[in-house]
Protein backbone atom coordinates (compact mmCIF):
# COMPACT_ATOMS: atom_id res chain seq x y z
CA UNK A 1 0.00 0.00 0.00
CA UNK A 2 2.78 2.10 0.57
CA UNK A 3 4.12 1.44 -2.88
CA UNK A 4 1.24 2.67 -4.18
CA UNK A 5 1.02 5.73 -2.74
CA UNK A 6 4.54 7.03 -3.11
CA UNK A 7 3.98 6.19 -6.90
CA UNK A 8 0.92 7.99 -6.82
CA UNK A 9 2.48 10.89 -4.88
CA UNK A 10 5.11 11.18 -7.57
CA UNK A 11 3.15 10.99 -10.54
CA UNK A 12 1.00 14.17 -8.79
CA UNK A 13 4.51 15.58 -8.73
CA UNK A 14 5.51 15.14 -12.10
CA UNK A 15 1.83 16.18 -13.27
CA UNK A 16 2.29 19.23 -11.24
CA UNK A 17 5.60 20.17 -12.27
CA UNK A 18 4.06 19.28 -16.14
CA UNK A 19 1.33 22.08 -15.37
CA UNK A 20 3.74 24.47 -14.23
CA UNK A 21 6.01 24.18 -16.95
CA UNK A 22 3.59 24.31 -19.42
CA UNK A 23 1.70 27.90 -17.61
CA UNK A 24 5.31 29.24 -17.86
CA UNK A 25 5.25 29.20 -21.27
CA UNK A 26 4.45 32.85 -21.44
CA UNK A 27 7.38 33.80 -24.38
CA UNK A 28 6.98 34.09 -27.72
CA UNK A 29 9.41 35.26 -30.36
CA UNK A 30 7.86 36.68 -33.25
CA UNK A 31 9.36 37.01 -36.68
CA UNK A 32 7.91 39.66 -39.18
CA UNK A 33 8.90 41.36 -42.34
CA UNK A 34 9.92 45.45 -41.80
CA UNK A 35 7.54 46.44 -44.89
CA UNK A 36 4.35 48.47 -44.65
CA UNK A 37 1.68 45.36 -44.87
CA UNK A 38 3.08 42.83 -42.38
CA UNK A 39 4.56 45.55 -39.37
CA UNK A 40 0.96 46.50 -38.89
CA UNK A 41 -0.28 42.62 -38.11
CA UNK A 42 2.66 42.00 -36.43
CA UNK A 43 1.84 45.09 -33.77
CA UNK A 44 -1.48 44.34 -33.62
CA UNK A 45 -1.35 41.06 -32.91
CA UNK A 46 1.64 41.31 -30.57
CA UNK A 47 -0.38 44.00 -28.12
CA UNK A 48 -3.29 41.24 -27.86
CA UNK A 49 -1.22 38.69 -26.93
CA UNK A 50 0.34 41.26 -24.31
CA UNK A 51 -2.60 42.24 -23.03
CA UNK A 52 -3.08 38.20 -22.37
CA UNK A 53 0.00 37.83 -20.26
CA UNK A 54 2.51 37.06 -22.81
CA UNK A 55 5.85 38.46 -23.37
CA UNK A 56 6.76 38.90 -27.33
CA UNK A 57 10.34 39.65 -28.69
CA UNK A 58 10.12 40.81 -32.10
CA UNK A 59 12.81 40.26 -34.76
CA UNK A 60 12.86 41.70 -38.04
CA UNK A 61 13.65 40.17 -41.65
CA UNK A 62 14.31 42.01 -44.81
CA UNK A 63 14.21 38.88 -46.62
CA UNK A 64 11.90 35.60 -47.18
CA UNK A 65 14.66 33.22 -47.03
CA UNK A 66 16.01 33.97 -44.03
CA UNK A 67 12.84 34.43 -42.00
CA UNK A 68 12.15 31.21 -43.33
CA UNK A 69 14.94 29.64 -42.31
CA UNK A 70 14.94 31.07 -38.71
CA UNK A 71 11.14 29.47 -38.47
CA UNK A 72 12.19 26.38 -39.85
CA UNK A 73 14.60 26.38 -37.32
CA UNK A 74 12.74 27.54 -34.26
CA UNK A 75 14.84 30.55 -33.77
CA UNK A 76 11.76 32.60 -34.42
CA UNK A 77 7.75 30.54 -33.06
CA UNK A 78 5.51 32.63 -35.89
CA UNK A 79 5.98 34.75 -38.52
CA UNK A 80 2.95 36.50 -40.79
CA UNK A 81 3.14 35.76 -44.45
CA UNK A 82 1.78 35.20 -47.56
CA UNK A 83 1.74 31.61 -48.00
CA UNK A 84 -0.01 31.14 -51.78
CA UNK A 85 2.24 33.56 -54.35
CA UNK A 86 4.29 35.68 -52.40
CA UNK A 87 6.39 33.42 -50.10
CA UNK A 88 4.98 30.42 -51.98
CA UNK A 89 8.73 28.66 -53.15
CA UNK A 90 9.82 28.95 -49.38
CA UNK A 91 6.53 27.76 -47.80
CA UNK A 92 7.10 24.69 -50.11
CA UNK A 93 10.52 24.03 -49.20
CA UNK A 94 9.73 24.10 -44.98
CA UNK A 95 6.33 22.75 -45.14
CA UNK A 96 7.69 19.75 -43.31
CA UNK A 97 9.27 22.11 -40.45
CA UNK A 98 6.37 24.77 -40.55
CA UNK A 99 2.47 25.04 -40.02
CA UNK A 100 -0.18 27.37 -40.72
CA UNK A 101 -1.72 28.91 -37.62
CA UNK A 102 -4.81 31.06 -39.40
CA UNK A 103 -5.56 33.93 -41.79
CA UNK A 104 -5.08 37.47 -40.69
CA UNK A 105 -6.13 39.56 -43.50
CA UNK A 106 -6.66 39.01 -47.05
CA UNK A 107 -5.84 42.05 -50.01
CA UNK A 108 -2.45 42.47 -50.95
CA UNK A 109 -1.65 42.93 -54.94
CA UNK A 110 1.87 43.30 -56.31
CA UNK A 111 2.60 44.58 -59.73
CA UNK A 112 4.75 46.73 -61.68
CA UNK A 113 3.65 50.24 -61.43
CA UNK A 114 4.32 54.01 -62.82
CA UNK A 115 2.89 57.30 -61.56
CA UNK A 116 -0.11 58.67 -62.65
CA UNK A 117 1.01 61.44 -65.06
CA UNK A 118 3.31 58.80 -67.16
CA UNK A 119 1.22 58.11 -70.37
CA UNK A 120 1.17 54.19 -70.68
CA UNK A 121 -1.30 51.79 -68.77
CA UNK A 122 -0.26 48.47 -69.69
CA UNK A 123 2.68 46.30 -69.51
CA UNK A 124 2.54 46.06 -72.99
CA UNK A 125 3.50 49.12 -73.26
CA UNK A 126 6.82 49.14 -71.85
CA UNK A 127 9.15 48.16 -74.08
CA UNK A 128 7.33 50.88 -76.75
CA UNK A 129 8.54 53.37 -74.31
CA UNK A 130 11.77 51.99 -73.40
CA UNK A 131 13.62 55.09 -73.48
CA UNK A 132 11.36 57.27 -71.87
CA UNK A 133 11.67 54.89 -68.60
CA UNK A 134 15.24 55.04 -69.02
CA UNK A 135 15.55 51.10 -70.43
CA UNK A 136 14.89 49.64 -66.83
CA UNK A 137 12.02 48.44 -64.38
CA UNK A 138 13.64 49.39 -60.95
CA UNK A 139 12.95 46.58 -58.34
CA UNK A 140 13.27 45.65 -55.15
CA UNK A 141 15.16 42.46 -53.07
CA UNK A 142 16.04 39.49 -55.71
CA UNK A 143 14.79 37.26 -52.63
CA UNK A 144 11.15 38.40 -52.83
CA UNK A 145 8.16 37.16 -54.15
CA UNK A 146 6.99 39.75 -55.85
CA UNK A 147 10.83 39.63 -57.73
CA UNK A 148 9.89 35.97 -58.72
CA UNK A 149 6.66 37.29 -60.25
CA UNK A 150 8.20 40.52 -61.75
CA UNK A 151 11.30 37.70 -63.73
CA UNK A 152 8.16 35.27 -65.12
CA UNK A 153 6.48 38.36 -66.52
CA UNK A 154 9.38 39.82 -67.96
CA UNK A 155 9.63 36.70 -69.60
CA UNK A 156 5.75 36.28 -70.45
CA UNK A 157 5.96 39.64 -72.33
CA UNK A 158 9.20 39.29 -73.85
CA UNK A 159 10.38 43.09 -71.81
CA UNK A 160 13.47 44.09 -73.18
CA UNK A 161 13.95 46.55 -70.20
CA UNK A 162 16.17 45.58 -67.46
CA UNK A 163 14.43 44.23 -64.39
CA UNK A 164 17.15 46.11 -61.99
CA UNK A 165 17.33 44.15 -58.46
CA UNK A 166 18.16 45.89 -55.42
CA UNK A 167 16.88 47.10 -51.69
CA UNK A 168 13.20 48.77 -51.14
CA UNK A 169 15.01 51.65 -50.14
CA UNK A 170 16.79 52.03 -53.36
CA UNK A 171 13.71 51.72 -55.29
CA UNK A 172 11.95 54.33 -53.07
CA UNK A 173 14.69 56.81 -53.53
CA UNK A 174 14.54 56.47 -56.94
CA UNK A 175 11.24 56.89 -57.31
CA UNK A 176 10.93 60.15 -55.38
CA UNK A 177 13.74 61.30 -57.10
CA UNK A 178 12.00 60.44 -60.68
CA UNK A 179 8.29 62.33 -59.06
CA UNK A 180 10.11 65.37 -57.63
CA UNK A 181 10.80 65.71 -61.36
CA UNK A 182 8.38 64.50 -62.83
CA UNK A 183 10.27 62.11 -65.03
CA UNK A 184 9.00 58.66 -66.26
CA UNK A 185 9.78 55.74 -64.30
CA UNK A 186 8.47 52.17 -63.45
CA UNK A 187 9.00 50.31 -60.55
CA UNK A 188 7.51 46.74 -58.76
CA UNK A 189 5.27 47.86 -55.58
CA UNK A 190 2.90 46.53 -53.54
CA UNK A 191 -0.56 47.68 -52.41
CA UNK A 192 -1.07 48.02 -49.45
CA UNK A 193 1.74 50.30 -49.15
CA UNK A 194 2.09 54.41 -48.48
CA UNK A 195 3.77 54.56 -51.61
CA UNK A 196 1.40 53.79 -54.22
CA UNK A 197 -0.94 56.91 -51.75
CA UNK A 198 2.42 59.25 -51.30
CA UNK A 199 3.41 58.86 -54.99
CA UNK A 200 -0.13 58.60 -56.81
CA UNK A 201 0.30 55.25 -58.70
CA UNK A 202 -1.10 53.43 -60.69
CA UNK A 203 -1.25 49.61 -61.42
CA UNK A 204 -0.16 48.74 -65.31
CA UNK A 205 -2.80 46.36 -66.72
CA UNK A 206 -1.23 42.30 -67.12
CA UNK A 207 -3.62 41.05 -69.61
CA UNK A 208 -1.55 37.99 -69.52
CA UNK A 209 -2.76 37.55 -65.98
CA UNK A 210 1.14 36.59 -64.94
CA UNK A 211 1.21 38.40 -61.35
CA UNK A 212 -0.74 36.67 -58.80
CA UNK A 213 -4.46 37.43 -57.94
CA UNK A 214 -5.46 39.41 -54.62
CA UNK A 215 -3.21 37.54 -51.52
CA UNK A 216 -4.07 36.24 -47.89
CA UNK A 217 -2.01 36.67 -45.25
CA UNK A 218 -1.21 34.55 -42.72
CA UNK A 219 0.10 33.26 -39.38
CA UNK A 220 2.52 30.38 -39.82
CA UNK A 221 4.58 29.01 -36.77
CA UNK A 222 7.80 26.50 -36.24
CA UNK A 223 6.19 22.60 -36.65
CA UNK A 224 4.47 21.85 -32.86
CA UNK A 225 3.60 25.55 -32.21
CA UNK A 226 0.12 25.11 -32.22
CA UNK A 227 0.13 22.02 -29.57
CA UNK A 228 2.66 23.22 -27.12
CA UNK A 229 0.57 27.27 -27.23
CA UNK A 230 -3.00 26.40 -28.11
CA UNK A 231 -3.92 29.46 -26.16
CA UNK A 232 -1.62 31.66 -27.92
CA UNK A 233 -2.74 30.08 -31.01
CA UNK A 234 -6.29 30.87 -30.37
CA UNK A 235 -5.44 34.57 -29.36
CA UNK A 236 -3.70 34.75 -32.71
CA UNK A 237 -6.61 33.27 -34.59
CA UNK A 238 -8.91 35.47 -33.55
CA UNK A 239 -6.89 38.25 -34.94
CA UNK A 240 -8.31 40.18 -38.26
CA UNK A 241 -7.04 43.33 -39.72
CA UNK A 242 -8.40 44.46 -42.92
CA UNK A 243 -6.23 45.44 -45.64
CA UNK A 244 -8.56 48.73 -45.99
CA UNK A 245 -7.15 49.25 -41.61
CA UNK A 246 -3.89 48.33 -43.23
CA UNK A 247 -3.53 50.96 -45.88
CA UNK A 248 -5.24 53.55 -43.55
CA UNK A 249 -2.18 53.37 -41.09
CA UNK A 250 -0.09 53.57 -44.12
CA UNK A 251 -1.63 56.18 -45.18
CA UNK A 252 -0.82 58.18 -41.67
CA UNK A 253 2.46 57.25 -41.92
CA UNK A 254 2.73 58.93 -45.44
CA UNK A 255 1.37 62.23 -43.43
CA UNK A 256 3.81 61.86 -40.75
CA UNK A 257 3.90 59.62 -37.97
CA UNK A 258 5.66 56.51 -37.52
CA UNK A 259 4.38 53.11 -38.06
CA UNK A 260 4.49 52.30 -33.99
CA UNK A 261 1.95 55.57 -33.61
CA UNK A 262 -0.13 54.29 -36.15
CA UNK A 263 -0.59 50.95 -34.81
CA UNK A 264 -1.10 52.55 -31.27
CA UNK A 265 -3.93 54.72 -33.07
CA UNK A 266 -5.49 51.71 -34.40
CA UNK A 267 -5.89 49.62 -31.52
CA UNK A 268 -6.73 52.87 -28.99
CA UNK A 269 -9.45 53.34 -31.34
CA UNK A 270 -10.35 49.91 -31.71
CA UNK A 271 -10.00 49.00 -27.72
CA UNK A 272 -13.61 46.77 -27.65
CA UNK A 273 -12.89 45.05 -30.57
CA UNK A 274 -9.07 43.84 -29.22
CA UNK A 275 -10.71 43.16 -25.49
CA UNK A 276 -13.29 40.75 -27.76
CA UNK A 277 -10.00 39.44 -29.66
CA UNK A 278 -8.19 38.38 -26.09
CA UNK A 279 -11.94 37.15 -24.41
CA UNK A 280 -11.31 33.56 -25.29
CA UNK A 281 -10.98 30.19 -22.90
CA UNK A 282 -8.12 29.03 -21.15
CA UNK A 283 -6.20 25.97 -21.80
Amino acid sequence: MRNIWKAFCALAFVGMMSLQAHAEEKNIVMGTMSWEDLVPISGITKKVLENAGYTVKVVEFSEWGIAYAALSKGDIQVLASQTDYAAADYWKKNKNKIEKLSPVSYGLYQGMAVPSYVDIDSIEQLNANADKLGNRIIGIEPGSGLMSDANNVVKAYDIKLKLVEGSTSAMTAALKSAVDRKEWVAVTVWDPSWMTKKFDLKFLKDPKGVFPPLQGYYWIGHKGFAEANPRARELMASVYVPITDITAMNAEVKDGKTMDEAIKGWIDSHTDLVNRWGNIKNY
